[in-house]
């Protein structure tokens, strides 16, 4: 399967710059979530130090990998700790819930240049 799941924690006020950034690169599907966690950086002194941060998911083709995570920390970077993590993972099979069945790169993205 020529499909991958990019994965990216960022900070949430950078989350307007990263869609602007996928917007102008062609990316259509994305998946945005509120997360809490800590890394690098953490608030001991709140009353609860997790850190409410975002978490974005993007299916994509493997030749576009490269574009899709340049764009991503380039929109997310502050150069301060907690910027964020980008992740990048194979996807085994793809299932359609519409139709029931598992589908193929082919299907998921039917245009040739996507």
């Amino acid at each position: 399967m020529d499909i991958k799941v990019i994965v990216a924690i960022i900070r949430r006020d950078r989350l307007e710059d990263v869609e602007k950034r996928l917007q102008d690169i062609g990316v259509e599907r994305i998946n945005v979530s509120k997360v809490k966690g800590y890394g690098e950086y953490h608030d001991f002194f709140a009353r609860n130090w997790m850190v409410e941060e975002v978490r974005v998911e993007i299916f994509t083709r493997s030749h576009k990998v490269e574009t899709i995570t340049a764009a991503i920390m380039d929109a997310a970077h502050t150069g301060l700790p907690g910027d964020g993590i980008v992740a990048v993972m194979p996807v085994e099979k793809l299932f359609l819930v519409r139709t029931r069945s598992e589908a193929t790169s082919e299907e998921f993205w039917p245009r040739p240049d996507s």
